[in-house]
Formats: structure tokens, sequence, C-alpha cells
């Protein structure tokens, strides 16, 4: 493979995984807001975009060079990121369950101390 096929082949993978991202996002966006008749041209637009990355994917240069790199050892690094990040996500989901119920105690433990220095007007 030549230098100029190699920049051709990184250029397309980042715009697929361009692509990809933002259809997750608009497909996302779609989905969070509930309101379908708003946001069906962010549901149709995320699937527009999804169609385009597996075409640009499909093709038979993108097949040539996942081949290549199917040979290669590059799953076990995606493998050791892909687990690294799940555990990240995992972690920070706990850090923020476990500190929202603190942070509600504290803002209402500071409620109290106000509410105790204000004098009984009746």
């Amino acid at each position: 493979m030549t230098l100029r096929q190699a920049i051709t082949a990184a250029a397309n993978f980042a715009l697929i995984t361009a692509l990809i991202v933002y259809g997750f996002r608009l497909f996302a966006e779609y989905h969070s807001r509930g309101k379908w008749a708003k946001n069906v041209t962010s549901l149709l637009a995320g699937l527009g975009l999804f169609a385009l990355a597996s075409a640009q994917l499909l093709s038979p240069r993108t097949a040539e060079v996942l081949y290549i790199l199917s040979r290669s050892n590059i799953s076990t690094a995606l493998v050791w990121i892909s687990d690294a990040l799940l555990l990240g996500a995992i972690a920070s989901f706990g850090i923020i369950t476990y500190t929202k119920p603190l942070r509600l105690w504290h803002e209402r433990k500071i409620e109290r101390d106000l509410n105790r220095e204000l004098p009984k007007i009746p």
C-alpha cells in the first residue's frame, strides 16, 4: 500500500467515524426529546447518515483495508481500549450516583442551618 492509498484510507475512516458519531447524536437528540412530529427530521437525518456511512464502509477499497487490519493484532488493542472506556463509564456512573445524595444532604443541612439562625416571627 502506497502512502497516498494509506492517507486516502485514513481519511475515509475518519469520514465514516464522523458520520456515524453525528448520526448517533442526531438519533439521540430525536429519542431524548420525545416529540415525534418535531424531531422526525433528526431521525431521518440520523438514519441517512448511518446509511451513508454504511455505503462508504462497504466499498472495495475499505474492505481491503479492513482485511489488512483484521490480519494484524489491532483487535486486541481495540478490546483493551473498549474495556477501559466501559470501566470508565461504570466508574463515572457510580461516582455520580454516589455523590448526588451527598450533595442533596449537604444542601439540606445548609438550608437547616440558615433557617435556624433566622428569628422566629409569630
